[in-house]
């Protein structure tokens, strides 16, 4: 019996994010809509429920792909919208992502504003939009924003995709 977690994380549209989540190994399931902060920061913003097994693939891993697929170090007129978080369930998730996010920042030119956030409440996207890249990958918005994220996620961390998802 696989022992699975889960984990929220948003900062680009809630179509990438899942398509990149539900492309690696150890990725259980990946639920795609809307999460509420539970530290008052905002209302709800799109984002993903990732559910995984930690013994195939860590939480920090998680994170460092989340930090290389979204722009987590740009402060731009849409994050309202597309809140660059990592979504916590328990103080160990809190402590492991801070962690991880301040062991990553070397990585990066600028400061990561990537939060870490106490999840609150998902709202399920609708079921049409669900599994979207995946069902649609000749959509314009996937072959523009979807697929460029899958080549990164493929060049940087080719170990952890499971490529017989991928479909570029």
């Amino acid at each position: 019996m696989f022992r699975t977690n889960k984990i929220g994380f948003g900062g680009s549209c809630h179509w990438c994010t899942e398509a990149i989540f539900q492309s690696l190994k150890g990725v259980i399931k990946v639920s795609q809509g809307w999460i509420e902060p539970g530290d008052h920061s905002g209302g709800f913003s799109e984002a993903v429920i990732v559910e995984f097994e930690p013994d195939m693939i860590s939480i920090e891993k998680l994170i460092e792909i989340h930090l290389h697929t979204h722009s987590c170090t740009s402060q731009h007129s849409m994050r309202s919208k597309y809140r660059s978080a990592v979504y916590t369930f328990n103080d160990d998730q809190v402590i492991a992502a801070v962690r991880a996010i301040e062991m990553l920042q070397d990585e990066f030119e600028n400061p990561i504003i990537t939060k870490v956030i106490p999840f609150k409440a998902f709202k399920l996207n609708n079921q049409q939009y669900l599994d979207y890249y995946y069902n649609n990958p000749e959509k314009p918005l996937c072959k523009t924003f979807i697929d460029p994220k899958l080549k990164i996620l493929l060049s940087q961390f080719s170990n952890h995709v499971e490529e017989k998802k991928l479909i570029l």
